[in-house]
């Protein structure tokens, strides 16, 4: 049985940015909000499972453990509002580099969680060790040229292993435009800036650092929960960032990019995305490489399609920038460290897209990711292709039209291959255009397929503005007629004459042959001209 040690609220460290150089009276620009950073020591953590319950009255999001002391596993779990313990989530030690000169500090990834005030941590340690030794009674020396003091006289750093509680600053809800569905041919996806996703740059110290160009890329994913929305990504950017740069010392942000499941992409660290500009994202490997990190945890669920389709434009347009082959091979030479099986100056021949445990002692990016690297590697060399009916059906999952149309069979249904994305008809209704008709889904009537000349003859009337309005099923056969419901009436094919008859009210009137030039453009696809 594990030990249940639950602790009451811990004396925490709070690190904050010093204000230097204010005059009584100034009113500075405040910037970007501060993520807060609170330290608290977990001690006597023997051999076993020991389960530690931290708290703050401040919310935070995201939890890390520090230490030199990171023995075992280690798993996160959150407090519910309602007062009920959340999934438990595995952590990752860093595979990562401290700054230039220093010695790197052990840590885990910072784990989203959602926004709560406690959390308990399972600590597993090996047989053998002896309990964490108490806090130190002298404060750690500030860290040069990093603006801000890591620990105050109160309580010192110097503990073996400590959890971090991040709390990034809640984004607006409408603060970035959703990514489309499709990119067009050899264009990169939208980047939001470090200055949009809300990065202070009084945190970062030193100047970035420039390699001789890109060879390679490595993929990476942060850990964590993996339900998260959309405007929480821009909240875990700014958690990773304040960790890296003031718990650990990294003076940035370790990651090149970030890209989240909903296709959002986040340029990391500072100097420039289109320059090869060097990270702390692959211990032994950061010279002349690209980090990407997806966003959520990758070990038993695979990455999103459009978090995938994503990286691999952002990889495409970027490694075109310094001619790498997507499929291609590179050789490396490793700068050695505890963070890679390479010792220094060894040479490793990789693929010119790799990820974090093809050189480090890591399971990152999970095996779920892992297994989609052939794939991404695909997508990456077919950047400057148009996209073709897997691309787009790809970018269709998770909506109801790719649900009614995978329940028909797919790509081996009548309907054929998919020839556009989801677009916007009338009000909330939504619909996809296939190789042989399509497939319109709104809230009242759900998702049904339209083909043949009731299609024609529907879109003739003007499709869901017409007096029929939306299709409520798919087509009935029948002896002499194939019917088709709408919402207020019927289209039915006669079988014998190859003609639509349309039925209001009872009331029945045959339509003209569809015109020669096919069926009308959707009203929606244009802009309305304003005189």
């Amino acid at each position: 049985m594990p030990s249940l040690l639950y602790t009451a609220v811990a004396a925490s460290v709070v690190l904050l940015p010093s204000l230097i150089g204010a005059l009584p009276g100034d009113r500075p620009d405040p910037g970007p909000p501060t993520t807060g950073l609170a330290e608290q020591p977990l001690t006597g953590l023997g051999p076993g499972e020991t389960i530690r319950e931290v708290s703050q009255a401040t919310p935070f999001s995201l939890v890390a453990l520090t230490g030199l002391d990171l023995m075992g596993t280690a798993r996160v779990r959150a407090k519910r509002p309602d007062g009920s313990w959340g999934p438990w989530y595995p952590t990752y030690n860093l595979g990562f580099e401290g700054p230039d000169g220093s010695a790197p500090q052990g840590g885990t990834e910072p784990v989203f969680v959602g926004r709560t005030t406690a959390v308990q941590i399972a600590i597993d340690r090996p047989a053998g060790p002896s309990p964490n030794a108490p806090p130190s009674p002298k404060p750690e020396s500030p860290k040069p040229d990093l603006g801000y003091l890591p620990a105050t006289v109160d309580e010192p750093f110097g503990q073996n292993v400590n959890a971090v509680l991040i709390s990034p600053p809640e984004a607006p809800a409408d603060q970035f435009s959703m990514p489309t569905a499709i990119t067009p041919p050899g264009q990169p996806p939208a980047i939001i800036s470090r200055q949009q996703w809300g990065a202070d740059e009084s945190m970062r110290c030193g100047t970035p650092k420039y390699d001789n160009g890109i060879r390679a890329a490595v993929i990476h994913h942060t850990a964590g929960s993996n339900d998260y929305s959309p405007q929480d990504s821009a909240e875990i950017v700014r958690a990773i960032y304040a960790y890296h740069a003031r718990t650990l010392g990294w003076c940035d942000i370790a990651y090149n990019a970030l890209v989240d499941k909903y296709g959002q992409v986040f340029e990391g660290r500072a100097g420039g995305i289109t320059k090869a500009v060097e990270g702390s994202h692959t211990g032994g490997f950061n010279v002349n490489t690209w980090g990407v990190a997806m966003i959520g945890d990758f070990s038993v669920i695979p990455p999103t399609p459009i978090q995938l389709r994503t990286v691999s434009r952002l990889l495409g347009w970027r490694l075109a920038m310094d001619g790498v082959l997507p499929k291609g091979m590179v050789t490396l030479t490793s700068a050695g460290g505890e963070f890679t099986r390479y010792p220094f100056g060894a040479p490793a021949t990789l693929p010119t897209i790799f990820t974090h445990r093809d050189v480090g002692n890591t399971e990152c990016p999970g095996n779920a990711a892992y297994a989609e690297m052939d794939h991404l590697r695909d997508m990456v060399a077919r950047f400057n292709d148009p996209p073709g009916p897997q691309d787009i059906a790809d970018a269709l999952q998770g909506g109801a039209i790719y649900a009614r149309w995978q329940a028909m069979g797919g790509m081996n249904s009548w309907l054929g291959g998919p020839t556009s994305t989801e677009s916007a008809a009338d009000g909330a209704t939504r619909y996809v255009r296939f190789m042989h008709g399509a497939v319109y889904w709104s809230p009242r009537t759900g998702a049904h397929p339209v083909g043949g000349a009731i299609y024609d003859a529907w879109a003739g009337l003007g499709y869901e503005h017409g007096p029929l309005g939306l299709p409520t099923s798919s087509e009935v056969s029948e002896p002499e007629w194939i019917v088709q419901n709408f919402q207020h009436g019927t289209l039915n094919f006669d079988r014998d004459t190859s003609r639509v008859v349309q039925v209001i009210d009872g009331v029945a009137y045959e339509l003209p042959p569809p015109s020669p030039n096919g069926p009308p453009p959707q009203i929606e696809r244009f802009s309305s001209i304003i005189g």
